[in-house]
This record gives structure tokens, C-alpha cells and sequence, in this order.
């Protein structure tokens, strides 16, 4: 028997502006560099982790990931409605979430899975 629970607590990752979340945008490649430049208005820093699909056709998506509390979130929204992007257009999941799902992807790899 473990001492170590096999999953996290229900309980969601906070600070003093609520709960981390872990927000997924989706936009063509050419309109990269504007989403960037309207994030970069928001009052918090975001350091984007950027996965550009495979494939040479013109729709293939381009994502931005970032880690944000759920407090700026209406500060996100706001300014991709600046620059012009639909500000309902973000995907929000908690940030355990988000992590037991990359954990689980890894572990699938690791084990001969495909994930």
C-alpha cells in the first residue's frame, strides 16, 4: 500500500487572484504575431508555449498556451477583442487538469503507448 494518492486533490492550484488555469488559444500562423502583440497588453506576464500543427496547408492552426490565474482571464478576453479576435475564442481548463493530462500523454509514450 502507498502513502501517495494516485491522483491530486480535488482541490484546484490558487493564489490571491483565484485559480490557475491553463488557457489555449487557437489562430491561423499569419495571425500569430497580432494575437502575441494583443496578449502583451494585458497587466501579467505571459510566456506562451507555441505549437505550430504539422502540415504545409494554409488552415493548419497554430496554439498558444500559457498558464493564467482565472482573475486576469476578462483581462485576456479583453485584449483579444482589441486586437480584433474573438475574445470567447480561449480554452480554459484547470491547471491540474491540464497537468494530469500531459503527465498521462508522457506515461503512454513511455510505455510503448502512442499516446
Amino acid at each position: 500500500m502507498s502513502v501517495w494518492q494516485c491522483t491530486p486533490s480535488a482541490a484546484p492550484l490558487c493564489g490571491s487572484e483565484g485559480e490557475l488555469v491553463a488557457v489555449s488559444i487557437s489562430v491561423s500562423p499569419r495571425d500569430l504575431e497580432a494575437l502575441l502583440e494583443g496578449l502583451a497588453r494585458v497587466d501579467f506576464p505571459i510566456n506562451p508555449q507555441i505549437c505550430h500543427a504539422s502540415g504545409e496547408a494554409p488552415e493548419a492552426g497554430t496554439i498558444v498556451e500559457f498558464p493564467a490565474y482565472a482573475g486576469g482571464l476578462a483581462q485576456v478576453r479583453a485584449a483579444l477583442a482589441g486586437a480584433g479576435f474573438d475574445p470567447e475564442a480561449i480554452r480554459v481548463r484547470g491547471m491540474l487538469d491540464e497537468l494530469q493530462l500531459l503527465l498521462g500523454h508522457k506515461a503512454g509514450r513511455r510505455h510503448g503507448n502512442p499516446g
